[in-house]
């Protein structure tokens, strides 16, 4: 194994503070492993990780940010069991979150722990699970933080079932996979989206139907419509904002809403009397815990879900990924690590 590698690292926030530096090859500890990196899904946190936003007072600079990483174990240190050299593995978002309630000494690798945008990394054998068979690493490196929250949201905590509607807001990584694993479990999936374009490629994936916010920004109703007045059984709220309000007018009756991301402010609001009546679960969903990152693993192999990716750069044009992240794209960013 050769000595050094490249990595990336900020030592102040804001992205032209970004540099691909040359450092030694980590080195196992007892209880860690080495990974050769072969791939990193990019999250929309990680701009504001970059930036500075995501609390940065405390951020550990210089680091390296990236959370989401696939490859292959290159060295063990003493007392390893749960992995040999060569196994196929991918991070855990959140290190030290095992099982049940999540526990406030969890901590989030490419925040206050660093990050996976480097060649080599070393993880503690707990903060990685076996990686799926039926992917390659740019497909499974998508899974840790944007395929956990759509099956921590449906199947952990949504128990998702045949004959459901799911409504998924917008076509990002957590969006396409929600709309993956509600077709998987036989649910119907209605996407919204202010691009027609987008909404096709949805329908392609299997979404049952699209509804074009720039043509209905009443998108409520749409639901309410499409599902005969019923509302829907689980909806993704991706925006934040007002648009609780929306999603609360489009559930149905005990239904289920996971808060899961924002688009702008940061705070939510919905109307107190319809939330009486409609007595819907409002969940928050904060990725997940590693037992459930391996039942989505297996989940993957056993239904053959293929990740969406909008496009793949090389390790050394990570700004550009950035900047294409920003913009917004149709499935997951990847940086390619493996050249």
């Amino acid at each position: 194994m050769t000595r050094t590698m490249h990595k990336w690292v900020v030592r102040q926030p804001g992205a032209q503070h970004l540099a691909f530096e040359e450092a030694a090859v980590p080195t196992p500890g007892a209880n860690e492993i080495v990974v050769r990196v072969g791939a990193v899904s990019l999250n929309y946190r990680d701009l504001g990780v970059i930036a500075g936003e995501d609390g940065a007072l405390s951020l550990p600079y210089p680091l390296t940010p990236g959370s989401d990483m696939a490859g292959v174990v290159v060295a063990t240190g003493a007392g390893v069991s749960r992995f040999r050299e060569g196994d196929a593995v991918i991070g855990t978002f959140w290190a030290d979150w095992i099982d049940g309630e999540w526990p406030d000494h969890a901590r989030v690798i490419g925040g206050a722990l660093p990050g996976v945008l480097a060649q080599y990394v070393v993880l503690h054998q707990d903060w990685a699970v076996a990686a799926p068979r039926s992917l390659d690493a740019i497909k499974a490196s998508t899974l840790p933080c944007a395929g956990l929250t759509a099956w921590f949201a449906l199947a952990e905590k949504g128990a998702i079932r045949a004959g459901q509607t799911v409504v998924v807001q917008g076509t990002g990584g957590v969006a396409l996979f929600g709309l993956q694993i509600a077709k998987a479990h036989g649910a119907e999936v209605i996407v919204t989206s202010s691009s027609s374009a987008k909404l096709e490629r949805a329908r392609a994936l299997g979404a049952t139907h699209g509804i074009d916010r720039s043509v209905q920004p009443r998108w409520e109703e749409a639901v309410r419509e499409l599902t005969g007045g019923r509302g829907a059984d689980h909806i993704f709220e991706l925006a934040g904002g007002e648009n609780l309000g929306a999603s609360l007018r489009a559930v149905r009756q005990g239904g289920r809403i996971s808060l899961i991301g924002v688009l702008g402010e940061l705070s939510m609001t919905l109307p107190s009397v319809p939330s009486f009546l409609t007595r819907p679960v409002i969940q928050g969903i904060g990725v997940g815990h590693r037992r459930a990152l391996d039942e989505l693993v297996r989940a993957i192999d056993a239904t053959k879900i293929e990740p969406v990716i909008d496009t793949v750069y090389p390790s050394e044009r990570l700004p550009e990924a950035l900047a294409h992240l920003k913009r917004g794209a149709f499935g997951k960013i990847v940086v390619d690590f493996a050249e």
